[in-house]
């Protein structure tokens, strides 16, 4: 009778291991369907953030995790203002950033990409919402302490990141199409 039920515990685990991959996949496929449609995701994000902001507001608590939260968005915003390879630190073979005039135009490449960006972002949102809903979270704390000393931080690391990108001469925002300074050939015709 042993059988009847397949091996008990170990094909309960490997129909959950099977039903967690199939949900993966369809997640996948959401996520990767989602990759062109950058206004609509940071839409989403937007109304995450606002959601939180809210709840964060309502309750008037949870102020250490929404500190730490404040720090890892500030950790990725530098690895999203960031070039791939760092100038200072290595020379590499690869996609250099152009330090001379006279060197040849190279896109510039992130650290962090806008989509990596984005999913961890939202994902470290989502995390934030879930832990607000649990009390031992809710450490007791000054808040405004918390903010001066995260706007201190934001300040001196930013104006560390825009130091490097104006001795490095790079801009990591795509302002619009790159335009060439030659101009264009013109025919004419004669009769």
């Amino acid at each position: 009778m042993e059988g009847v039920g397949g091996d008990g515990p170990a094909a309960a685990a490997a129909a959950m291991e099977q039903r967690r991959n199939e949900m993966a996949k369809v997640f996948q496929f959401y996520l990767d369907k989602s990759t062109p449609h950058a206004l609509y995701r940071w839409i989403g994000s937007f109304v995450l953030v606002s959601l939180y902001a809210l709840r964060v507001f309502y309750i008037q608590g949870f102020y250490v995790v929404t500190y730490g939260l404040g720090i890892y968005i500030l950790n990725l915003l530098i690895g999203f203002l960031s070039p791939l390879v760092d100038p200072e630190m290595e020379h590499s073979d690869g996609p250099t950033l152009p330090t001379k005039g006279s060197d040849e135009f190279k896109p510039f490449i992130r650290r962090l990409p806008e989509f990596k960006f984005w999913y961890a972002i939202t994902k470290a949102f989502c995390v934030a919402f879930v832990m607000t809903f649990f009390s031992m979270f809710d450490v007791p704390v000054y808040w405004p302490i918390l903010l001066c000393y995260w706007l201190v931080l934001l300040f001196l690391t930013l104006k560390r990141q825009i130091m490097h990108m104006i001795k490095y001469k790079y801009v990591p925002l795509n302002v619009g199409k790159q335009v060439s300074s030659r101009k264009p050939y013109t025919i004419f015709f004669v009769n």
